[in-house]
């Protein structure tokens, strides 16, 4: 190893360029917290909000009074794009490379462009350095609405009906309407208007007059120029985690989770999710067995077939079919970075399920380092 004598070095990247930039700091902040420093060498590494890698201290990563946190500067490093480097190379005042250091493994906590979609992915394995999740296809795909939903479609897996709209600035500012009276009629009201390569509900309208849609397209073309417009679907908002599992390709699935919006609440969008007291989580959710075991099943179906490695997130919506009163699962989305903040699904499912968060964390380190 490259780290101190028997300890892995691990690199944890986070923050970005993207617009869910805050939650990745948050993210980072428990997973730092939670990598043992008995066994790891953690080297923290703050992209700022323009692109810039700088070493960071691992601290203030929490939302504090309803302020984000943000990378701001640090000591300059870039990643050496030499695989026999394998590591880090600090910067000096006068950008001229100094000392390297070497890197183990990279856990990539960051969410959104510029990370979740396959681009960090791509500079690592150029690197040659082992990293944590998803590599560039499957991140790629999932991270892009539209082909998630394509490649899911594919391999037999529901999804809500939806209408795809490239270039929708640029459309929209020839047609305000963009959809017609056929789309319109087939979606029906409420829609929901989103980027397609977004999250944390970034750039998020939820439509429920036509009159609204010109504006909740142009808000979410401001974040992607590709906009998807999702019939809304019914039903309990049901979330379930996957791992991978050492030594096997079929991987290991939590115990469920239930969102479930407080009066007064309409959607779960950015302040629900992050800033405000507006949801409960019934962790693990109130499921009959065969529901629980319906939802795993088809979490492991949608990870393998958007070809994810090492964990993912799958989230759904659960309804009753009206014909015939059986159970209705329709897939939302498949996250390949799901957070891991204090507050975030993906960690309280695997708690529920007798995965403890320094060992998740520890496990998904040692998968990426077999992996790598």
């Amino acid at each position: 190893m490259t780290g101190k004598p028997g300890k892995t070095r691990v690199a944890v990247v986070f923050g970005g360029r993207s617009a869910e930039h805050a939650i990745s700091c948050v993210s980072a902040g428990s997973v730092l917290a939670a990598l043992d420093p008995e066994r790891y060498d953690v080297v923290p590494v703050g992209i700022t909000r323009d692109g810039r890698w700088v070493l960071h201290d691992g601290k203030a990563l929490a939302i504090d009074a309803g302020q984000l946190p943000e990378v701001t500067d640090g000591t300059a490093v870039c990643l050496v794009g030499d695989p026999a480097g394998r590591g880090l190379a600090v910067l000096d005042a006068g950008q001229a490379i100094g000392r390297l250091t070497a890197v183990d493994v990279v856990f990539p906590v960051l969410h959104g462009a510029y990370g979740e979609d396959g681009t960090i992915q791509g500079l690592l394995e150029m690197s040659g350095l082992p990293y944590v999740g998803s590599g560039v296809f499957a991140s790629a795909a999932s991270m892009d609405k539209e082909f998630t939903k394509k490649l899911l479609s594919a391999a037999g897996i529901p999804q809500g009906d939806h209408v795809v709209l490239r270039d929708a600035a640029g459309a929209l500012s020839a047609d305000p309407e963009l959809l017609d009276a056929t789309a319109r009629e087939r979606l029906g009201l409420p829609v929901f208007v989103k980027p397609s390569r977004a999250g944390s509900s970034i750039g998020i309208t939820k439509v429920t007059d036509w009159a609204q849609f010109p504006a909740a397209v142009a808000t979410a073309a401001a974040v992607d120029p590709k906009v998807v417009v999702e019939a809304a679907v019914p039903g309990r908002e049901v979330e379930c985690g996957v791992l991978a599992r050492p030594g096997s390709p079929v991987p290991d699935t939590s115990l469920p989770a239930e969102i479930r919006l407080r009066p007064g609440t309409d959607w779960y969008d950015f302040d629900a999710k992050y800033l405000a007291d507006a949801v409960e989580f019934d962790v693990p959710a109130d499921l009959t067995p065969a529901q629980t075991a319906a939802v795993q099943e088809m979490s492991r179906r949608a990870y393998l077939a958007m070809d994810c490695r090492g964990l993912a997130r799958v989230d759904f919506f659960l309804s009753t079919d009206p014909a015939t009163g059986a159970d209705r699962l329709v897939v939302n989305e498949v996250n390949t970075m799901p957070g891991f903040t204090p507050i975030s699904m993906f960690p309280r499912m695997w708690a529920a399920s007798g995965v403890s968060y320094p060992e998740l964390v520890d496990r998904l380190v040692r998968s990426a380092l077999d992996a790598g």
